[in-house]
């Protein structure tokens, strides 16, 4: 039987790194925010690569659902699919998920904010999907009768080896510490975005060192991560530690 593992993260949070780390596991596949294209032609959100993205891409939300609740690409015994829940604006939500194991991944909205605007527009609050994450985090919760597992990104920087352990245990699968390097550049797992979003993820082979102080931002930005706040503070009380 297929363990498939939801793991929902905001953009800029060391989504793809998490995504490296499962996939050097032996017996885990991977998928890039399968519902990416769907989200991109629903919205017409001008983000980077989005054309070729769109043409790349299943872009039915159904088909792709039905994807995603299949067999494992290779027959592989877990399945770790990176989702966005900014993305989910279509007909189909967490609650269409239910054989999934869902985990969360967060990071401070000063980190966020400080490392998208380098890489896209930030427009509004919602792209950054803080609120949409603490609702599917409560539907989860509401649904299992507990927390669902959530990661903060600080912590795993600090002790990899020890949050991912700890998550591997929440998420019902073996620890395998392979889990803690990957092969250096682009894989063909990632989505064809990669190529602006990835550069500094595909110049490493390991997690990075723990990052300092929040950044100071001013302005709009500043704004922005104060929104967020509430959000990110209601979904770290349940982090692993």
């Amino acid at each position: 039987m297929t363990v498939r593992i939801a793991m929902w993260s905001g953009p800029r949070n060391i989504s793809t790194a998490m995504m490296r780390s499962f996939g050097s596991r032996a017996d885990c596949a991977v998928s890039d925010e399968p519902f990416y294209g769907a989200f991109l032609k629903d919205t017409g959100e001008a983000h980077p690569l989005a054309a070729g993205t769109i043409a790349d891409m299943d872009c039915d939300w159904q088909s792709v659902l039905a994807a995603q609740s299949g067999e494992a690409p290779g027959g592989e015994a877990v399945w770790y699919q990176k989702h966005m829940p900014h993305h989910m604006v279509g007909p189909v939500t967490i609650g269409d998920m239910p054989d999934h194991r869902h985990a969360f991944l967060i990071r401070a909205p000063e980190r966020v904010v400080a490392s998208y605007q380098k890489k896209n527009e930030l427009r509004r609050t919602e792209m950054l999907g803080f609120a949409q994450m603490r609702r599917y985090f409560e539907a989860e919760a509401d649904r299992l009768g507990k927390a669902p597992p959530v990661v903060d990104s600080d912590d795993i920087l600090a002790d990899p080896s020890g949050i991912l352990w700890e998550l591997c245990i929440a998420l019902g699968i073996t620890w395998d510490p392979a889990m803690l390097k990957w092969q250096q550049g682009p894989l063909p797992e990632d989505g064809i975005w990669g190529s602006h979003w990835y550069d500094k993820v595909n110049r490493s082979t390991e997690f990075g060192e723990p990052l300092g102080d929040l950044p100071e931002l001013d302005g709009e930005y500043a704004r922005v991560a104060d929104e967020c706040r509430a959000d990110y503070e209601a979904l770290r009380q349940h982090r692993i530690v």
